[in-house]
């Protein structure tokens, strides 16, 4: 190995390991939205924040004013309690929990129902888009396997995926509308993971027309035992979180990672760092290194991947979803939040 190597070798290694960040605390401006549980987000191209919540308001936040713009929903005197919320890019798509479960497109100020399901065991979760034209929603069974919803014309209809293609669930298997952040997104592929009496993690490499279910070792066999959230960096590199939420200190067999596409999965920081999370997100461009994770026992942050983890605040928000490295928008009972890493 010649000098100039070296020299290149220990200024690539030097240059990373400065770059690496870490916290003691972290700044949230925080927004109050009274009588509101909040736990579906998304983040629209232009950074600001759309949201949906349990007393069917649908709104949105500007990522420089922070104005904060509201619309209340009823439907037939139903007044919709919403975990998922996403956007094609063009129109906004919010998805009521119970039955009847109901999905609304909201674009150019006209309001539509694009799908409806009544079923008593109907309980929808989250929900995702592929791209402009791909669409997932998810939920727990109605018969012998999860209730996915896919979209092929840009949300503008909806149809129920047959037992037939899915794999089967297993007695108490479900999952838990936490956060919307039971669907994970990378290219083609979609991860859907579940809870209960089985912690497993769906996946599709095709935007839904094949399917594979893989096991984990993260904790199950209680009814509020398993993977609450689920991110993927890239198309191989991924992590689930959840625990118990009966158990919320608990920390072991409550997080993992996966490097193969989630065909296989590791425990990580497993006795260390956080119990419970609702939600668990990578931070975008670090390459896999930053990832946060948000819960009603407050917010902690990892800069090795998960390995390690530090409690960054004591504030409780169900979910986050990152704008860009630097700011992410947070939501929990009554607000909403910015957090910015400085």
């Amino acid at each position: 190995m010649n000098l100039k190597l070296i020299i290149l070798l220990f200024f690539c290694t030097f240059t990373t390991f400065s770059q690496q960040r870490n916290y003691d605390s972290i700044t949230i401006e925080e927004i109050k939205i009274d009588s509101a549980s909040i736990r579906a987000i998304h983040v629209l191209k232009d950074a600001s924040l759309i949201f949906a919540s349990s007393n069917g308001l649908i709104g949105s936040v500007s990522p420089i004013s922070n104005e904060l713009k509201i619309q209340k929903i009823v439907y037939d005197t139903i007044v919709p309690h919403f975990r998922s919320i996403t956007s094609n890019g063009k129109c906004t798509y919010a998805l009521s929990v119970e039955n009847p479960a109901l999905l609304y497109k909201y674009c150019n100020d006209n309001l539509n129902i694009v799908y409806k399901e009544e079923h008593p065991n109907v309980f929808y979760d989250a929900m995702a888009f592929f791209d402009e034209q791909n669409g997932i929603a998810m939920g727990d069974p109605t018969e012998d396997c999860l209730s996915v919803i896919i979209t092929r014309d840009g949300g503008n209809s909806w149809k129920k995926l047959s037992c037939e293609v899915l794999p089967k669930t297993e007695d108490g298997e479900a999952a838990f509308a936490a956060s919307n952040g039971n669907i994970a997104i990378s290219g083609t592929n979609a991860w859907l993971v579940t809870g209960g009496k089985r912690a497993r993690v769906f996946h599709t490499p095709d935007m839904g027309f094949t399917w594979k279910v893989y096991n984990t070792p993260i904790v199950e066999g209680g009814q509020m035992t398993g993977i609450f959230s689920v991110d993927f960096y890239d198309s191989k590199n991924g992590i689930i979180f959840g625990g118990d939420w009966s158990k919320k200190d608990k920390n072991t067999a409550n997080k993992a990672i996966t490097n193969d596409d989630g065909k296989t999965w590791k425990l990580i920081a497993d006795g260390e760092g956080p119990g419970y999370k609702s939600c668990v997100q990578y931070v975008p461009n670090t390459n896999g290194k930053e990832i946060f994770a948000v819960g009603f026992t407050g917010i902690s942050f990892s800069n090795d991947g998960g390995h390690s983890w530090k409690k960054v605040s004591s504030e409780a928000y169900y979910t986050i979803r990152f704008v860009n490295k630097n700011v992410a928008w947070l939501a929990g009972n009554n607000k909403v939040g910015k957090l910015i890493l400085e």
